[in-house]
């Protein structure tokens, strides 16, 4: 139903984006990769998955097709809904999965919070042949760093939005921040959401 939207960036968050567009506020439910492109910006376009349910109507947001793409392509596979979907491109970067996918590595897809081996399989055995069709280079594994003290208040409050507890949060990201005191905060939570 809804391409995409533009317009100015009113709020943002690890989860989600409100998106100020002809005087309307869209709560947009966004990944880790879109936060991580959206974060600092007066302004966004985002294209959209929208999802009607009995007792909810939800807007997705990507930064780019591609990501889109695979969210639309996890969803399709049954027992998978919106916001595991949303969790595993929060954990892994679209490359990455394309990669995790097309080779089969259902071990490492079910380090997502949620998601089981049988389901890992599900989607696996359901996807890998249309992991060629998006197209793609070879997958890389890109880590950017960059410092700041707010980096370990930002992670634990995205992993409590996320559903997990705030004690178990502070542990693994304090682990993550003496291994890495200069690590960014989506790269943090994508490391955090593979420990617990």
């Amino acid at each position: 139903m809804y391409e995409y939207i533009s317009g100015k960036l009113a709020e943002i968050a690890p989860t989600y984006a409100v998106v100020e567009a002809a005087g309307i506020g869209y709560y947009v439910n966004i990944s880790l990769q879109t936060f991580s492109r959206l974060e600092g910006a007066q302004s966004a376009h985002l294209y959209l998955h929208f999802i009607v349910r009995e007792d909810a109507q939800i807007l997705y947001g990507f930064a780019t097709k591609m990501e889109r793409e695979l969210f639309r392509q996890l969803i399709s596979v049954s027992g998978v809904g919106g916001n595991t979907a949303r969790m595993i491109l929060s954990t892994y970067s679209s490359d990455e999965l394309r990669n995790i996918i097309a080779t089969e590595n259902a071990v490492l897809l079910k380090n997502v919070k949620g998601l089981g081996l049988k389901t890992a399989q599900k989607i696996i055995v359901e996807l890998s042949g249309k992991m060629l069709e998006l197209g793609g280079e070879k997958f890389s594994d890109k880590a950017v760093v960059v410092g700041g003290n707010e980096i370990y208040d930002e992670t634990v409050a995205a992993l409590v939005m996320l559903g997990f507890a705030k004690t178990a949060s502070e542990k693994v990201v304090k682990a993550i921040l003496q291994e890495s005191p200069s690590i960014q905060v989506e790269d943090a939570v994508r490391q955090a959401l593979r420990r617990m």
